[in-house]
């Protein structure tokens, strides 16, 4: 038997017929388990002599100095959104300071979810960053539970009780209104990100708050759900030009999805800004080659990433250390298409 492997959380989860998260939770203290299940739990662990990695190197003194980043979305959208590039680079400036390794890890299904888990259950990172929050997403809440130090980028709603950095998304698409409002624009419509995250909820809501603030009404026609994708942007002005051909503006939740739009406009014969002016959310480089030049709100990126990874270095330092939720301003910067 002296080549048997050493058992892994995996097979803890199988004997015990339980989860690798609820092994994790059992594992890390956490009081969100039945009796039935942790009694399980330790049976199996007793059974199989399974020690955690993190027990094995004594959990007081064991730091791996490194973090996780995660990104719960598809390596398409890694790749065409800006965001994400924006954001990495802002973290690995700060991490360059110490001597802080990042993991980079996409969490696109159940099993690469596991395999975080076990990464987090055995202590191979010291924290967690959290890249594209969704209102449902477990992550947060899992983490949380077994008391890993974790730092958002986004909220999942305004109770979020996790440390988090977000930009002024409210602000920011009240003023990319109120601009459209002063160069007299009359039917402003607005595409809006995935109405299961904050930052689309918000925006949102800042359309609103400045047609409300100028006496007019917030019409549910010139609505259309967007998913901070290209296309998504050209099938959502698509169905507002249909729903409401007299709109004369448009409030685009991302740059991303404000070339969509643009295109779209543009297959329809629709001048911009003549007929229909744009305005985007994020000023990024998307911003500069659309033709004509992208209105944005500029929204500081790379610092939503400095910031989200010195937040964690202080939780990893004290644990007891009060939660941050740090809002950053945004800035209008006008273009041609307004």
């Amino acid at each position: 038997m002296g080549g048997r492997q050493r058992p892994t959380i995996k097979t803890v989860a199988a004997r015990a017929g339980v989860g690798r998260t609820t092994v994790s939770r059992v594992i890390n203290g956490s009081t969100l388990v039945s009796d039935e299940a942790r009694a399980a739990v330790l049976a199996a662990i007793a059974e199989l002599n399974y020690v955690p990695n993190s027990v094995a190197r004594g959990l007081v003194t064991s730091r791996t100095n490194s973090v996780a980043l995660v990104i719960p979305e598809s390596e398409s959208r890694l790749g065409s959104e800006p965001y994400f590039s924006a954001v990495i680079r802002g973290v690995s400036t700060a991490l360059a300071e110490t001597r802080t390794q990042l993991q980079l890890m996409l969490v696109r299904d159940k099993g690469e979810q596991d395999q975080l888990t076990d990464s987090v259950a055995e202590r191979r990172v010291d924290g967690v960053l959290l890249v594209s929050v969704h209102e449902h997403d477990p992550l947060p809440g899992l983490l949380e539970d077994m008391g890993l130090p974790t730092v958002l980028a986004g909220r999942r709603s305004p109770t979020e009780p996790l440390s988090h950095v977000h930009s002024d998304n409210l602000g920011g698409a009240a003023a990319a209104v109120r601009h459209l409002l002063a160069r007299g624009r009359t039917a402003i419509a607005t595409i809006t990100g995935p109405m299961d995250m904050d930052v689309g909820r918000t925006r949102l809501q800042g359309w609103r708050d400045a047609l409300e603030e100028a006496g007019r009404a917030a019409d549910p026609r010139l609505v259309a759900a967007g998913d901070f994708t290209e296309a998504g942007g050209e099938l959502a002005m698509r169905s507002l030009l249909e729903a409401a051909p007299e709109l004369d503006a448009v409030f685009v939740a991302s740059d991303v999805m404000a070339a969509g739009a643009m295109m779209e406009l543009r297959r329809q014969g629709r001048r911009v800004p003549d007929d229909v002016a744009v305005v985007g959310f994020d000023d990024s480089f998307f911003a500069r080659h659309t033709d004509p030049p992208l209105t944005s709100v500029r929204q500081p990126i790379e610092e939503i990433g400095t910031t989200i990874a010195r937040t964690l270095l202080r939780e990893i330092a004290d644990p007891d250390a009060p939660r941050q939720h740090i809002v950053l301003p945004t800035e209008l910067v006008v273009r041609g298409s307004s």
